[in-house]
């Protein structure tokens, strides 16, 4: 069974890999989905679906794949929390405009902090601000995790 801790720390050795748009290499490059992608074949193996190509602005894009595309697929293969209720080694999914598709992802670490890949810097792991909760659409649990 897998520890929120093996979670995390897993995570956390992806701190300082660059951010890369749809790379998923510990090291050499990732984006905020490409780290969730990297822990999950670190703790489970294979990955359990291979994401469609995407661009930078896939969710703003006239004609472009709308809809909750990330929680969708996080609903396949993870169990949906609620907001309020995550603690470490969830993920949590952020809207990064009003009324936008939530298009950003972040593990949690505990203690209010989360790690994520943000665009043109690197994997850090920051606090869970007003900012960050004001934006949370969707909540996460890995698989063969207890609430």
């Amino acid at each position: 069974m897998t520890t929120r801790e093996e979670i995390v720390a897993a995570a956390r050795g992806w701190i300082g890999t660059p951010y890369r748009h749809q790379a998923s290499v510990k090291g050499a490059g990732t984006d905020c989905l490409g780290l969730v992608r990297g822990v999950w074949r670190e703790i489970f193996g294979t990955e359990p679906e291979a994401p469609p190509a995407y661009t930078p602005d896939w969710a703003e894009t006239p004609g472009g794949a709308g809809g909750e595309t990330m929680a969708e697929a996080a609903g396949r293969h993870m169990t949906a929390i609620a907001c309020g209720d995550v603690e470490a080694g969830d993920i949590m999914l952020f809207r990064m405009r009003a009324h936008g598709p939530a298009k950003h992802v972040a593990i949690l670490s505990g203690g209010n902090r989360m790690i994520h890949a943000w665009s043109g810097r690197a994997v850090v792991e920051t606090t869970l601000g007003r900012w960050w909760r004001a934006r949370a659409a969707y909540a996460y649990r890995f698989p063969g995790l207890e609430g």
